[in-house]
């Protein structure tokens, strides 16, 4: 299964009074890298969208273990992953590491969509086996 990697510089920005990262900013984080891992599988976001006629990929649930802080002027990585398909949905890992620590873990759910066909919001889309053989590449990283 593709695994994408990012590195990050902590920014003045990011921080909180305390001098640490804010929570709701690692998130953010989150979101840019999944964004990045289907770049990473070769399919750029505004192409992902174009291609098959998407709206974009919301998430429906998320959730994070945060087990030590990083603070301004830290550099760390994040290494993404999808753990699990579904018919339209699809589970995402994210394991944020700083040096060799594992600093935070955020773990997501999102779902393809596109407009609905009563133009009346959206709806979900079914993942699209051509995109799915981008993730199932054996051993892919970027």
């Amino acid at each position: 299964m593709l695994t994408s990697h990012r590195t990050l510089m902590i920014e003045w920005g990011d921080c909180d009074p305390a001098g640490i990262v804010f929570y709701p900013r690692y998130f953010a984080m989150f979101d840019a890298s999944t964004a990045n891992h289907f770049a990473a599988a070769g399919m750029p976001k505004p192409e992902l969208l174009r291609r098959f006629g998407l709206v974009g990929f919301p998430m429906v649930d998320t959730r994070a273990v945060f087990h030590i802080p990083s603070s301004f002027g830290d550099e760390v990585e994040i290494v993404t992953r999808f753990l699990r398909f579904g018919r339209s949905s699809f589970d995402v890992e994210h394991r944020l590491m700083r040096g060799d620590k594992l600093a935070v873990e955020g773990f997501e759910k999102r779902v393809l969509v596109r407009k609905s066909d009563d133009g009346g919001g959206i709806t979900a889309s079914p993942f699209p086996g051509e995109l799915l053989d981008c993730f199932n590449k054996d051993g892919g990283q970027s």
